[in-house]
């Protein structure tokens, strides 16, 4: 695979927003820092073309952002991290909340598009591509974000490989001890598909069988109230799991509700992991173990892809795809037999 900004900002030490910086010669940038930068670049071999048209019409310097809930505290720290880095570059941003409905994409894309952003953002909503294949088709600079399309379009994408999100989450709490494993996943949602693929592979490697009856799916923008309601359910059954690997934050909040009514203990009679590691993660009590995304990397790197596009730089689409952290609260303990 070709370097990416990503990949000259690391060995750089520097942020990709410095990157851009020096291969825009924009902002203030000190000449040893610069030097830096472009040594790197020379050495990874990063030499991005400038094509020779000029970017089509006139720039707005502002870029759009579809977002599926901002009540999400997932979503809403990355709506900020857009924010920052777009302020830090000189863009405004326009953030529009699709409520993960088909209909509404088709209506904020066309709202964005004629208010002239430079570009579009796409964080993961509903399943329809057709928006996003058409905003393509109008050359408008797209970049979507911890999104698998269905079908191959020629776009960058920035995403958390979930399936190894899924499976260190489970592994954890194997390794601790436990066999009897619960999960609550995002229903619909590819992600969610992709770690329950994950949930099942650590099973199946530490020898326990999967157990369907133990698998439960929630609405893709699921409230910590449902999520609690399915735990009840879960936790309410005669052989109970003694832990649980919630596909999100929310998700894990709900199944720690359900545990403080049913009088369980956590982590005492139950561990539980989540994913994210949202501000939720350290403030629920006990604080939360998750599986972290890289959520202010995610948002640079979608932001400077999307702005190398609307400069006009010529290379290959590229799918940067970040690995998830496991981080170790208070929420999971060994199994006491």
């Amino acid at each position: 695979m070709k370097p990416t900004i990503y990949d000259v900002a690391k060995e750089a030490g520097v942020s990709t927003a410095t990157v851009s910086k020096v291969i825009n010669n924009t902002g203030k940038i000190g000449d040893k820092t610069k030097e830096k930068v472009l040594r790197v670049m020379e050495q990874l071999n990063y030499q991005p073309k400038t094509v020779a048209s000029a970017p089509r019409g006139k720039l707005s310097h502002s870029i759009g952002l579809l977002i599926p809930d901002l009540a999400n505290p997932f979503f809403a720290e990355f709506a900020r991290s857009i924010e920052d880095c777009g302020r830090e570059l000189g863009y405004s941003i326009l953030i529009c909340s699709t409520d993960f409905q088909k209909a509404n994409e088709l209506k904020h894309s066309a709202f964005l598009i004629d208010k002239k952003v430079d570009g579009i953002i796409i964080i993961s909503g509903s399943q329809d591509e057709s928006f996003i294949k058409e905003l393509l088709d109008k050359q408008i600079p797209t970049v979507i974000v911890n999104k698998e399309l269905t079908t191959p379009l020629p776009i960058d994408s920035v995403s958390v490989d979930d399936f190894i999100g899924g499976y260190e989450a489970t592994k954890h709490l194997l390794e601790l001890g436990h066999r009897r494993i619960g999960t609550i996943q995002l229903g619909e949602l590819l992600l969610g598909k992709e770690r329950l693929r994950g949930y099942k592979h650590a099973l199946e490697e530490f020898e326990v069988k999967y157990e369907k009856t133990l698998t439960f799916f929630s609405s893709p923008n699921a409230t910590i109230e449902e999520s609690k309601q399915i735990s009840l359910e879960i936790l309410s059954a005669p052989q109970r799991p003694t832990a649980i690997f919630a596909g999100n934050d929310i998700l894990a909040l709900g199944v720690i509700h359900a545990a403080m009514e049913l009088g369980l203990s956590i982590p005492d009679d139950l561990s539980v992991i989540g994913f994210d590691n949202t501000v939720l993660s350290a403030m629920s009590n006990p604080p939360l173990t998750t599986m972290a995304q890289s959520i202010q990397d995610m948002g640079r790197l979608s932001i400077n892809l999307l702005l190398e596009e609307i400069k006009g730089m010529q290379r290959n689409k590229q799918k940067i795809q970040l690995r998830p952290e496991l981080v170790v609260r208070r929420s999971t303990r060994e199994l006491v037999r």
